[in-house]
């Protein structure tokens, strides 16, 4: 004689997933928690990260600010002659 029991049990079975509910705000509430567990996690940022932005739009704010200004460089050979002269900002 074969046991049938399980295959009763299956037959029988019904899920029961809220994805499966018939009321449509418990299918999307469920689908949402799920969705938002399968979102990134936001990265959190470590002190020495969040200095690095204060000084990076403290030096911009400045740049921006300030007058530009005109940078000369001279550079010259042992023997007094110019080697090199370099100019970097606005011309006068």
């Amino acid at each position: 004689m074969s046991d049938t029991s399980p295959l009763m049990e299956l037959a029988n079975f019904s899920g029961k997933s809220e994805l499966a509910a018939n009321e449509p705000k418990m299918r999307r509430r469920t689908l949402s928690a799920i969705s938002g567990r399968l979102l990134p996690k936001p990265h959190r940022r470590s002190v020495g990260e969040l200095l690095a932005v204060v000084l990076v739009l403290s030096a911009r704010t400045r740049r921006l600010v300030l007058p530009p200004a005109r940078v000369e460089v001279d550079v010259f050979t042992p023997k007094g002659g110019r080697a090199v002269r370099l100019y970097w900002g606005p011309a006068k």
